[in-house]
């Protein structure tokens, strides 16, 4: 019998990181056929030995992925011993590393890296954002997107509604929405059930609507234009630029090196997202959007300076659409200055703006 099968197969403890939420769980390793990892007692997942690549790490720690698994999981090994019996079974531990293309990487990242720690001595974060978001290859914006996504539904403790008939009526306006607003990457948007009166575009083209804005809305023309206002903030990429800012260089070491999961910046950087405001410019450009979106189906996007307005009145949270969209008498000025007459028929029809109200079904 393989001395791997035996009962006696080398075990250490270890940190995993399972690539879907942001936290480090204590976990058994078993060194069998396959890599065990045990958590409880239980074992919760296993590595192929032939597909453990060894990652970026420190000297006193073996920081391993595995190309079964998925893209953002790690695992950390600080046991010595069981770290030389690992690296001894592990055939393609180091292949990703003599690609031409890990080489690239690692040159031009490390070229970023270093204007970067330049422009932060002469700039400061907020400038280095706005260089540095727009340069953000998409995929790893998604990536830095999943992880934000885990961290919202963590704080808000919610999760996304799913009435059919709701779905298909926010799945109208948002295909007339990205069809005026042409965006420049795939547009992710949900309902959120979350009391939160708010809507937040996370980067990497994640749209999220709050139930609670759903319920002040009177009208589908206030929804499409907040929608519209935050398909804004995709295309010019403010929330990735926020995140580099709110993050500080915590945050963007981990982003030049290809690896903030393990990050509490990520953590910290996610509330900023969802709590402190825009800058006046970003409004300013997302208003640009809206308006150009809103006039493109042949309607306005005064219903969202209305809507806002309204929320005003009673909105007590502290994270909510007047933290992160602060309303101005300016901005609902320009809303209406810039409107053109309304030409285009209604962007839902009476039912399937009922169908979207309740798209979270009964509380």
């Amino acid at each position: 019998m393989n001395d791997l099968n035996a009962v006696n197969a080398p075990e250490s403890n270890a940190s995993f990181f399972d690539g879907l939420v942001n936290r480090r769980r204590a976990v058994r390793l078993r060194l069998a056929v396959e890599l065990e990892i045990i958590e409880n007692g239980a074992v919760v997942d296993t590595w192929p030995l032939d597909t453990i690549r060894r990652a970026d790490s420190p000297a006193t720690e073996l920081r391993l992925l595995s190309s079964s698994a998925p893209e953002l999981a790690r695992l950390v090994i600080t046991d010595g011993a069981f770290r030389s019996t690992l690296i001894d079974k592990c055939p393609s531990l180091y292949a990703h590393e003599t690609s031409k293309s890990a080489y690239a990487r690692i040159v031009g990242w490390s070229l970023a890296a270093a204007a970067s720690i330049i422009l932060t001595a002469l700039y400061g974060i907020p400038l280095i954002a706005d260089k540095l978001a727009p340069l953000v290859p998409v995929a790893w914006e998604k990536r830095i997107g999943d992880m934000v996504d885990g961290q919202i539904k963590t704080i808000f403790n919610a999760e996304a509604c799913a009435n059919e008939e709701g779905l298909k009526a926010f799945a109208k306006m948002m295909k007339s929405i990205e069809r005026a607003g042409n965006p420049d990457l795939p547009i992710d948007a949900k309902v959120i059930r979350s009391p939160v009166a708010n809507a937040v575009a996370l980067p990497g083209g994640r749209v999220y609507l709050f139930k609670g804005l759903l319920d002040k809305a009177e009208s589908p023309d206030e929804i499409a234009a907040v929608l519209a206002h935050e398909l804004g903030h995709v295309k010019n990429r403010d929330g990735m630029r926020r995140m580099i800012q709110s993050g500080g260089t915590s945050f963007l070491v981990g982003l030049l090196f290809g690896d903030v999961t393990g990050s509490a910046a990520v953590v910290f950087a996610t509330q900023q997202l969802i709590a402190s405001a825009y800058s006046r410019e970003a409004e300013s450009r997302a208003d640009g959007v809206a308006i150009d979106v809103m006039t493109g189906l042949g309607r306005t996007a005064i219903p969202a300076g209305e809507l806002m307005q309204r929320v005003t009145g009673d909105q007590k949270d502290s994270i909510g659409i007047l933290a992160s969209h602060p309303l101005t008498g300016d901005r609902l000025e320009r809303f209406k200055r810039e409107a053109k007459p309304v030409s285009g028929k209604p962007i839902l029809d009476f039912g399937e703006w009922r169908a979207l109200k309740a798209v979270c079904g009964k509380d």
